[in-house]
């Protein structure tokens, strides 16, 4: 059984910087395709950033790109988010989401087969 594990989410001043890390195990890493969504309070879960299994292929939400990149690491079985910039509308639990290498995700939740149980992040103004 797949297990997405994150860490990094804290409380952070508007402006800092945060990585966020989503440790997997359970399935060889190379074979998954990772990303990050997040859900604010009241809101709907939206994507934020994904990359295929090789790290070739990266896409971000629009709104995000420039502040935030994703990478991962298939030796260390982790994926990362790097934020920067952060603004108190950033804040939101963030999860960690995995898929199949059989699949062809765009960054809808739907189209990942398994999740983290998130990590908070709190952007204080």
């Amino acid at each position: 059984q797949v297990q997405l594990v994150e860490s990094g989410g804290e409380v952070v001043q508007a402006g800092g910087s945060l990585r966020l890390s989503c440790a997997v195990s359970g399935r060889p890493f190379s074979n998954l395709h990772m990303a990050w969504f997040r859900q604010a309070p009241g809101k709907e879960r939206e994507f934020v950033a994904r990359i295929n299994w090789s790290g070739g292929n990266i896409d971000y939400a629009d709104s995000l790109k420039g502040r935030f990149t994703i990478s991962r690491d298939n030796a260390k079985n982790t994926v990362y988010l790097q934020m920067t910039r952060l603004k108190p509308e950033d804040t939101a639990v963030y999860y960690c989401a995995a898929a199949d290498i059989s699949r062809r995700p765009l960054g809808r939740s739907y189209e990942y087969d398994y999740w983290g149980q998130g990590t908070q992040v709190t952007v204080s103004s």
